[in-house]
């Protein structure tokens, strides 16, 4: 499933949306670039679970439990950026089963984790980038060599895409199953 969200708004919206249909035990791994909107989307979520926040970015204490306050499944958000393999991302103990369990940048490194998760791939631009894919109008990666720059793209307020996968059992049948 591939959708446009248009602003910040629209991405946490599209979260509670997405946390009607989750329960304990599902795993989603958010990939795309710095500033796409992983922590907003995660927040989002969070929101739609009613548990007790706020939701931010766990990347200096690498995973954050959020207890619901609704009597649901706790959200665990992990960051995995830092993290250098499926290993240490085991060593961190989560909850997989009684937990609904975000992983940002989680790609690889949740192999035998779970039988299905859910896979979202966030897109955006990038400055005067062309497309959503952080490539630029000739299609080579964007060099954002002034910081100042870099900063104010990273907080830009721009249109992302969302390609949502779902895989295994969990999904299958539903508007998130893959295609073969």
């Amino acid at each position: 499933m591939r959708l446009a969200v248009p602003d910040t708004e629209a991405m946490e919206a599209f979260g509670r949306d997405l946390a009607r249909e989750l329960a304990a035990g599902d795993l989603l791994v958010l990939t795309g670039p710095l500033g796409a909107g992983k922590t907003t989307l995660t927040r989002g979520i969070g929101d739609g679970l009613g548990v007790r926040g706020p939701v931010q970015s766990p990347t200096f204490v690498l995973a954050r439990t959020h207890p619901s306050l609704v009597g649901g499944a706790p959200l665990v958000h992990v960051d995995a950026y830092r993290l250098g393999s499926a290993a240490e991302l085991d060593d961190l103990d989560l909850d997989f089963a009684r937990s609904v369990v975000v992983v940002e940048w989680g790609a690889g490194l949740l192999d035998g984790v779970s039988e299905s998760w859910l896979e979202i791939v966030i897109e955006r631009r990038v400055g005067g980038d062309s497309g959503v894919d952080g490539a630029d109008a000739s299609g080579e990666a964007s060099d954002l060599a002034d910081a100042d720059l870099a900063d104010a793209d990273l907080d830009a307020d721009e249109p992302r895409a969302l390609t949502v996968t779902g895989h295994g059992p969990r999904w299958a049948g539903t508007r998130f199953a893959a295609t073969p």
